[in-house]
């Protein structure tokens, strides 16, 4: 979560709902692929749940969280061709078959284009 941190917006005006606590409830609906309103309430509202995953997909910040995490990961080393690591490339494959565990993202529940693409973007990550 600290590394998440930066890439959350600053408040305006008014301090709202605590950006951890909103974004476990967004992991969990994707992760599991509920109803914005099936959300346990230890999250808080549905609502609050769903404009925050909403705003930020459109804004691009998911996209950017996950540039970020994936850029400083990226700076330690150019790839070359390497045939150990070749034949280590079923980790794409499993990393795909974990992003179609999360039922929201296999299903594709989201209409929008760019919140579908902000669910895949958090399942990477």
């Amino acid at each position: 979560m600290a590394r998440l941190e930066p890439f959350f917006p600053k408040p305006h005006g008014k301090p709202r709902d605590d950006d951890r606590r909103v974004l476990s409830g967004i992991i969990f609906i994707n992760r599991n692929g509920l109803r914005w309103r099936d959300a346990p309430a230890a999250y808080g509202p549905h609502k609050t749940l769903y404009n925050r995953w909403k705003r930020r997909s459109d804004k691009g910040v998911v996209a950017r969280m996950m540039a970020g995490l994936a850029a400083r990961h990226g700076e330690q080393k150019t790839v070359k061709y390497d045939k150990r690591r070749y034949k280590r490339r079923n980790r794409i494959e499993i990393m795909f078959g974990r992003l179609k565990d999360r039922r929201r993202v296999a299903t594709r529940y989201d209409r929008c284009p760019k919140v579908f693409l902000s669910a895949i973007a958090l399942a990477a990550t």
